[in-house]
């Protein structure tokens, strides 16, 4: 269920990431990209019970781990929005994915020459100033005095670390600048079409089985009708 894939480095050549695979080499296989930082952890049960789901309707699905992310060893204060596209691309390829799957923040990496679904993206500035408010309320807490825009000007410059992330500047100035779109072949898929209450806005890690039905349904019988 888990296995290794050669994943791009920044400097050339490739490391060796995790991913989750039910691999059965049937003839639809989705590449699934999960969300960044504290999201990632919120739908990580979410995201396993959709493939399982997925499994069972004979669609193949690979959820890889990027660099920094999960349980890659690679430093995520050195990660970029750029170098995760490559990598989400690199794992596309890998894994002769025909189509993607990609909750939130997942779908900025999501390979624009497959078709498939974005659920809930968020822009990346949007993540960004979210990220800002949970340090400056840690900061205030603790007895500092300082604004977003204080956090903003350090962060841009040294990087910043957050909720236990560790943010490089450049990664910093990406989420600031991106402005990202779905691509054309993609599918957005909203919180309305899968029901429920958002799995990212809840206080504790969740899983809501309906929803991941729900969005199995959605992937799985669009793939098999292609």
């Amino acid at each position: 269920m888990y296995v290794s894939w050669p994943c791009p480095t920044p400097v050339g050549g490739s490391g060796e990431e995790m991913a989750l695979a039910f691999d059965k080499r049937r003839e639809r296989r989705v590449l699934v990209l999960a969300p960044l930082f504290e999201e990632a952890n919120k739908f990580r049960h979410q995201i396993y019970e959709t493939m399982k789901l997925l499994d069972k309707t004979e669609v193949d699905s690979f959820l890889p781990d990027l660099p920094g992310c999960n349980e890659s060893l690679a430093p995520h204060a050195e990660q970029t929005l750029a170098g995760w596209r490559q990598a989400a691309n690199a794992a596309a390829g890998h894994f002769r994915a025909t189509h993607i799957l990609a909750m939130r923040s997942g779908a900025w990496f999501a390979p624009d020459e497959l078709p498939g679904w974005l659920f809930a993206p968020p822009k990346p500035s949007q993540v960004l100033r979210g990220l800002v408010r949970t340090h400056l309320v840690a900061a205030r807490e603790a007895g500092a005095s300082m604004t977003s825009a204080d956090i903003l000007a350090t962060a841009r410059q040294d990087g910043i670390t957050i909720a236990g992330w560790d943010l490089g500047p450049a990664l910093v100035r990406e989420l600031e600048a991106e402005t990202w779109e779905a691509g054309e072949g993609h599918e957005l898929v909203g919180q309305s079409d899968v029901g429920g209450t958002s799995i990212w806005l809840r206080s504790e890690n969740d899983y809501d089985p309906e929803q991941a039905s729900a969005l199995a349904a959605i992937v799985a019988g669009k793939a098999l009708s292609e």
